[in-house]
C-alpha cells in the first residue's frame, strides 16, 4: 500500500564525474556556461549517459476539481476545467503548442472533475471523485482516494519508461487549484496563508483576502488530523491533480527517470513527494521561478536553483515546457563543442 516509500535509483557518479571532466576540456573558460553546464552534467548522472539528451521529452497534464469552490476563491468558474481538458488535447493550449514545439508526448488524465460523463478525444478519463470536497468544511478526501490519485501519476510514469521518455515534466489544470496547494503548503512549510497565497488566476484584493481566510480557517479546521504528516496533509486539503502529481514525482525517482518540476502547484508536489521520500530531490530539475506568491518560498525551501525566470503564472507545465528548450541546448552544448585538443586550441594554464 506504501509503494511511495520504496528505495528510488540512485544517480551514477561515475557518469556525473565524466561530465565534468568533458566540461573542463570543452574550448570555454572553466564555469563560464554555468548553469548550462551543471544541467547538463546532472542529467548526464541521472540519464547514466555521458552524452545526456531530451530527445524524448513526456508531458502529463493532471486535471481535477475543487469543491473549496464553494468559497467564492478564483475568478473562472469551474466549468473551465473541463473546457480546457478539451483545449489540450485539440492544440489550443499553452502547453500543446509547447509539447509539438519539443515534440513531447502529451498524456492528458482527468483524475476527478465534476460534471456528466464525457468523451473527449485523447482525454484519459479516470474521474476518482467528481472533485474533492470542500476542505474549508472537512478533508478534501479520504486516505484510499488520494492513494488512487497517486496511483495515477505512478502508472503515468510507467507509462513514459515504457515509451522510452527521457524526461518527465507533470502539468496541473483545476480551477482552485492554487488554493488547495497553499493549503499544502502552509501544513508542509508550517507558515500562515499570508506567506504562501497569491492571486492565481487573478482575483481581486478583496478575494485574496478572503481566499487567505478560507486557507487559515481550513488550517485550523485539519490541524489535530494532520498532525505534521504529509499524506494526511494532502487528504485534508489537496487536489485529485496535487496528490497525482506527488505520486508521478515518485515514481520518477525509482525508476530512474529524470523530471522538470514547474510552478508554485507542482513545486508543491514536489515539496510532498520528497518529504515522503527524501530521495526524490535528486533526481529533479526546475524549470523556472514563476510570479505565484509563494513558489519563491517553495524553492528556497527545496534549496532549488530554476532554470528561467520569466513571471508566468499559468500552470499546465508551461514553465517547465518552456525549460525544455534550455535543457535541450545545455546538453548540445556538452555533447557537440570541441574539446581544446579538437579544436587545436591552449586551454587553461594549471
Amino acid at each position: 500500500m506504501s509503494w511511495w516509500l520504496d528505495a528510488c535509483k540512485t544517480p551514477s557518479a561515475e557518469v556525473k564525474k565524466l561530465a565534468e571532466e568533458r566540461q573542463l576540456q570543452l574550448t570555454k573558460p572553466t564555469g563560464s556556461l554555468s548553469e548550462l553546464e551543471t544541467t547538463a552534467v546532472q542529467l548526464a548522472s541521472l540519464q547514466d549517459n555521458p552524452r545526456p539528451n531530451v530527445d524524448q521529452p513526456w508531458i502529463t497534464i493532471f486535471a481535477g476539481d475543487h469543491g473549496v469552490m464553494e468559497e467564492n476563491i478564483s475568478a473562472y468558474p469551474q466549468a473551465v476545467t473541463r473546457q480546457m481538458l478539451q483545449n489540450f488535447t485539440t492544440g489550443g493550449a499553452c502547453i500543446s503548442v509547447i509539447a509539438k514545439e519539443y515534440q513531447a508526448k502529451l498524456q492528458v488524465i482527468d483524475c476527478g472533475s465534476v460534471g456528466g460523463i464525457y468523451e473527449y478525444a485523447g482525454v484519459e478519463r479516470h474521474c476518482i471523485i467528481p472533485g474533492t470536497a470542500n476542505f474549508a468544511k472537512q478533508v478534501a478526501m479520504t486516505k484510499a482516494e488520494c492513494i488512487e490519485a497517486m496511483n495515477l501519476g505512478r502508472q503515468s510514469v510507467e507509462d513514459a519508461v515504457a515509451y522510452g521518455a527521457s524526461i518527465y515534466v507533470a502539468g496541473e489544470m483545476g480551477i482552485g487549484n492554487t488554493c488547495s496547494a497553499s493549503a499544502v503548503a502552509c501544513f508542509l512549510l508550517d507558515e500562515p496563508a499570508e506567506q504562501l497565497t497569491g492571486v492565481g488566476t487573478g482575483i481581486r484584493e478583496e478575494q485574496l483576502i478572503h481566499k487567505k481566510n478560507v486557507i487559515n480557517q481550513a488550517i485550523s479546521l485539519h490541524t489535530d488530523y494532520v498532525d505534521h504528516d504529509t499524506f494526511k496533509a494532502l487528504c485534508a486539503v489537496g487536489g485529485l491533480e496535487i496528490a497525482a502529481m506527488t505520486g508521478a514525482y515518485i515514481r520518477c525517482a525509482q525508476l530512474g527517470l529524470p523530471m522538470v518540476v514547474d510552478g508554485f502547484i507542482t513545486t508543491v508536489s514536489a515539496l510532498a513527494a520528497v518529504r515522503l521520500n527524501p530521495a526524490v530531490r535528486e533526481w529533479m530539475l526546475f524549470g523556472h521561478q514563476s510570479a505565484e506568491y509563494g513558489h519563491q518560498r517553495l524553492l528556497q525551501e527545496m534549496n532549488a536553483n530554476p532554470l528561467l525566470k520569466l513571471n508566468l503564472r499559468l500552470g499546465e507545465g508551461s514553465g517547465a515546457g518552456a525549460a525544455l528548450g534550455v535543457i535541450k541546448l545545455a546538453c548540445s552544448l556538452h555533447n557537440n563543442m570541441a574539446t581544446f585538443a579538437q579544436a587545436a586550441v591552449i586551454g587553461e594554464k594549471v
